[in-house]
């Protein structure tokens, strides 16, 4: 299974299936992108230790976008990203994740990635809400760091995603990790790591540009289950 996600991820896929994958994409119907309130809060906290999430800002999806459910106080965010959360740029296969309706992504964004990475990703499910494909969404995350509409990456941020019912897709539940916001970095400046078993920090997505990030595993013990 981790050399089939391996894979996946070196981009090892043909060209034929590349282009018809892009001629058949489309986006389900919203309702499926959507889940049960209480479902979606025990998911979001799933997303970071206790101590951390019991302090934080939930936000849950609803058809007008991510609305907060409850207040924190220690500057974390914690949500459950769809879709919409693919890479931007690289690895462009996986850019049609955005039309995975099923994809769900507990992260609990460190209070610099809540002000500095947290619009990007909300400006990213706004666009697939409106139904832009991921040629569009690229573009348009693409003019609105240029212009200043999105805070810059100047620096280093992070966010725990530890939940043990994560769902990203091709990759299943992958393995609990910490999502670091590393501006321009390139996998090559972490050794080269692949994704395999054991597994090594990665660059994931957007490599070379101020989105990408790096994903670092830690202990599978550490998964939490949502609780209800």
């Amino acid at each position: 299974m981790n050399c089939l996600k391996f894979v996946l991820f070196s981009l090892l896929i043909s060209p034929v299936a590349i282009e018809a994958t892009a001629q058949e994409a489309r986006y389900p119907p919203l309702s499926e992108y959507l889940m049960p309130q209480a479902a979606e809060i025990a998911l979001a906290k799933s997303a970071a230790p206790g101590n951390v999430s019991s302090k934080a800002t939930i936000r849950v999806l609803a058809p007008s976008g991510f609305q907060v459910m409850r207040e924190g106080d220690n500057g974390f965010v914690c949500m459950v990203m769809r879709g919409s959360a693919a890479p931007t740029f690289t690895p462009a296969q996986l850019r049609d994740l955005v039309y995975d309706a099923k994809l769900r992504a507990p992260i609990c964004f460190n209070p610099q990635a809540s002000r500095t990475v947290m619009p990007y990703y909300e400006l990213r499910n706004k666009l697939a809400m409106e139904g832009k494909t991921p040629d569009e969404i690229t573009q348009s995350i693409q003019a609105a760091y240029a212009k200043g509409e999105l805070p810059k990456r100047d620096g280093v941020s992070f966010a725990y995603m530890w939940s043990a019912d994560q769902n990203l897709g091709a990759f299943g539940h992958w393995h609990p990790h910490m999502m670091v916001s590393c501006p321009y970095y390139q996998n090559s400046m972490l050794g080269g790591n692949p994704l395999g078993n054991p597994p090594f920090p990665i660059v994931s997505d957007d490599a070379g540009t101020p989105f990408a990030v790096v994903l670092i595993p830690v202990d599978e013990r550490l998964a939490i289950k949502a609780q209800p």
